[in-house]
């Protein structure tokens, strides 16, 4: 209920969700902030347990996987054992309806991501995805997708599977690894162009979980300005941004499902 929030805020949904209604043209981005209000900690937060010792440059780069491929293939095996049972939550849930609706009207709602889990896929959203996929292989030295670790994945013994061992390319014998766009690595091409002409082409941009400030995707913010785009966010931290129009400072989760429910009424 819009009642819940403070008046100003309310203020700042409405005036939202107006924009939004008049406008047909809108590009989304969402980054680690809506993950995490499923469960899915952030990859700035602190590793804990068996990966407490390493930083980045040992688990999520090009050079650690030469280096050390088996440690990079557990902690990504861990990963996808920790985020297997998360599911999506009511952010998820409002943008996958946002496109349903739009569908009968004449909004184009572009879906952005650079979250790797499949949280907007399993809400029924169609999103593209900047940073990889968690549920997907490909080999490290000739690139040819490998069989998806999926979720019908099971042992033996009807669990899922999460084996750590290694896993060698069908076609040259080269380490499988995840199709995750690792530190240093240049993002997906086909991808990269949907987000740059959704940016560009839009009305108005919505920055969702993610702060501004983190290149190349907060370059699309920036695009979509200079386009001339109304630029809206969605953070209980407000990044320090000249750019946004709107600010919406509550969690997506509480404030998504109510802007939605906003603008398929008006």
């Amino acid at each position: 209920m819009l009642a819940e929030l403070s008046p100003a805020l309310i203020a700042e949904v409405k005036l939202a969700a107006q924009l939004l209604a008049s406008k047909q043209r809108i590009c989304i981005l969402t980054g680690a902030g809506i993950s995490a209000e499923s469960g899915i900690p952030t990859f700035r937060d602190k590793q804990t347990g068996l990966w407490e010792n390493y930083g980045v440059e040992d688990l999520a780069t090009p050079e650690a996987f030469t280096r050390d491929p088996k440690l990079v293939w557990s902690w990504y095996q861990w990963r996808r054992q920790m985020v297997a049972d998360k599911a999506p939550n009511p952010a998820h849930h409002a943008l996958a309806q946002w496109q349903y609706h739009a569908q009968t009207s004449d909004q184009q709602v572009t879906l952005i991501t650079q979250n790797v889990d499949d949280l907007h896929e399993q809400a029924g959203s169609a999103v593209t995805h900047l940073h990889g996929h968690l549920w997907r292989n490909r080999c490290g030295q000739c690139e040819i997708p490998y069989q998806d670790q999926s979720r019908a994945s099971y042992d033996n013994q009807g669990t899922m599977s999460f084996d750590k061992t290694l896993l060698n390319c069908p076609h040259c014998d080269g380490y499988i690894r995840p199709d995750i766009v690792w530190f240093g690595e240049a993002l997906p091409v086909q991808a990269w162009q949907t987000a740059e002409e959704a940016a560009a082409n839009c009305e108005v941009f919505i920055s969702i979980g993610t702060s501004s400030l983190v290149y190349p995707a907060a370059g699309l913010a920036q695009l979509a300005k200079q386009n001339c785009a109304q630029v809206i966010e969605v953070n209980p931290d407000p990044t320090p941004n000249t750019i946004v129009d709107i600010t919406l400072a509550e969690k997506a989760g509480v404030i998504l499902p109510l802007l939605i429910e906003e603008i398929t009424t008006l």
